[in-house]
């Protein structure tokens, strides 16, 4: 029995479709704000602000210092992950602009009045898989805690448009599937909120993220090439890519 239950701890799950509620529209306002309220803690208590502020130095150190830094943030919720990061910045001495996308007017309208303190941080509404700006728009591209809202077709056209319009590289972190994760998940939704948007998705997103090999293969698909993927504490994981070409070409 022992050895039966540490072999189904250790065997990752298969992954799951299934709709989050979290994407879906026409939600109560408190009730969707409480569930990014919930979202904000989980990066901030188990590494997904961590996870980008590890990433981020060695993509800042290939721009210039004399300028601000152009940062995209896709499906960016109630914006955390961009004050964070004009926070962090703050201390380095570096100034970011930063654009800050999701694809729901419900969600942008909650992340508003979160960013009213930071007038370089932009919101726009746009859908992660067609981004409306041209190739090389902006320094950095993030994607925290998102990809995993994706069908695998879905994330493909995320990662293409991340390496497209991002000049130095891009950041993606997100979940990394496995069975603890989701008993994680779901321990996290029954004991730690009362959310009903919460308890349904965190368990489900669990099931629905991928492995990093899931990830290699999808970044294979999407034709970026020389990316980092790692595994990150607390179920996570992250891929980050720097495009020397365009760093050096622009250094000459």
């Amino acid at each position: 029995w022992a050895q039966s239950m540490v072999h189904r701890l250790l065997t990752i799950p298969s992954r799951i479709e299934g709709a989050e509620l979290l994407d879906e529209v026409g939600h109560d306002p408190a009730e969707l704000a409480a569930s990014l309220r919930d979202v904000r803690r989980v990066n901030q208590l188990f590494g997904g602000l961590r996870t980008v502020r590890t990433q981020l130095p060695r993509l800042l150190a290939l721009t210039s210092p004399e300028r601000p830094v152009t940062i995209l943030d896709l499906a960016t919720g109630s914006a955390d992950i961009p004050i964070n990061v004009v926070r962090w910045a703050r201390l380095q001495g570096r100034a970011v602009d930063i654009t800050a996308s999701d694809a729901s007017a419900d969600i942008l309208a909650i992340a508003a009045r979160r960013v009213a303190g930071y007038p370089n941080i932009h919101l726009l509404r746009c859908d992660a898989r067609e981004v409306p700006f041209a190739d090389a728009s902006f320094d950095i591209v993030l994607c925290s805690l998102a990809l995993h809202h994706f069908a695998p077709a879905d994330a493909v056209r995320v990662l293409a448009e991340m390496d497209r319009v991002s000049r130095v590289g891009f950041i993606v972190n997100d979940l990394a599937r496995s069975r603890p994760g989701y008993l994680g998940a779901w321990l996290v939704g029954r004991l730690a909120t009362r959310n009903r948007i919460t308890r349904h998705d965190a368990p489900l997103s669990a099931l629905r993220a991928y492995t990093p090999d899931d990830l290699r293969a999808l970044l294979g698909r999407a034709g970026v090439a020389d990316v980092e993927v790692r595994r990150s504490p607390w179920f996570r994981m992250s891929a980050t890519k720097i495009h020397i070409d365009s760093v050096r070409s622009e250094a000459q």
